[in-house]
């Protein structure tokens, strides 16, 4: 065996010279994967410029120096890439997502939190989004919350002062105030509006609704916290 089973660390022979080499190598496979954090599952061509340590998860499209090496692990070390083969169950924080992921064997599951040995599992995932708010009296986000999600609730933080509503409201269609009303406009003011768990059948919008007059114009930045449910494996 020249290699270790878990993360391919390379080992020392009897009689081998440079024996430093191989022993820097492994350090740093260790240093890239022990707290494996990736910066994004989708870039796909190697960043121009990257730090001693980056990690990143190379997709089936990976070009350039990353040609070839789809489901890898790539790790910048000494100004080059060295590709490490991620395992079923190995776990990372994926940077540019903000969340947390889990590798199924075949490739990252981001949020999950379960896997079964057939595929199945639960994620939990947090998507945040600004809104810039029109001249009137609700302003409707995109289909935030995703169909068949298991919401908990929704935080969110005025970012830019609300101009013309004196409070404002937070919900969805048929539920304009379900996390939250009476909220204050002034920057810095902010929602954290926990409910019990509803399933969302269909993509929705959040509703962001004035109280006291109509909105002029501010920012607010919202997150939906949610479970989703991925189905076993096809036979």
């Amino acid at each position: 065996m020249t290699d270790t089973p878990q993360l391919n660390l390379p080992l020392l022979s009897p009689s081998q010279a440079q024996k430093h080499v191989t022993v820097n190598e492994a350090l740093s496979r260790l240093d890239g994967m022990v707290q494996l954090r990736l910066k994004s599952l989708s870039v796909n061509d190697p960043p121009a410029v990257a730090e001693e340590g980056d990690c990143y998860a190379v997709p089936s499209n990976g070009v350039n120096a990353w040609a070839g090496q789809g489901g890898q692990i790539a790790i910048y070390v000494n100004g080059g890439w060295d590709f490490v083969a991620p395992r079923q169950g190995f776990r990372a924080v994926i940077l540019d997502e903000g969340v947390l992921a889990m590798h199924d064997g075949e490739d990252w599951r981001a949020g999950a939190v379960t896997l079964t040995q057939n595929g199945a599992g639960m994620a939990l995932r947090s998507v945040e989004i600004d809104v810039a708010l029109t001249a009137g009296p609700t302003v409707a986000t995109p289909a935030v919350i995703p169909d068949r999600a298991i919401v908990f609730g929704v935080t969110g933080l005025v970012t830019a002062a609300i101009g013309g509503a004196t409070t404002w409201r937070l919900g969805v269609a048929g539920d304009d105030l379900r996390y939250g009303s009476g909220l204050g406009v002034s920057q810095n003011s902010w929602v954290s509006g926990p409910t019990t768990p509803t399933v969302y059948w269909a993509p929705t919008e959040l509703l962001i609704s004035a109280e006291g007059a109509d909105f002029t114009g501010g920012t607010v930045r919202l997150a939906v916290h949610y479970a989703s449910l991925a189905l076993p494996n096809a036979v």
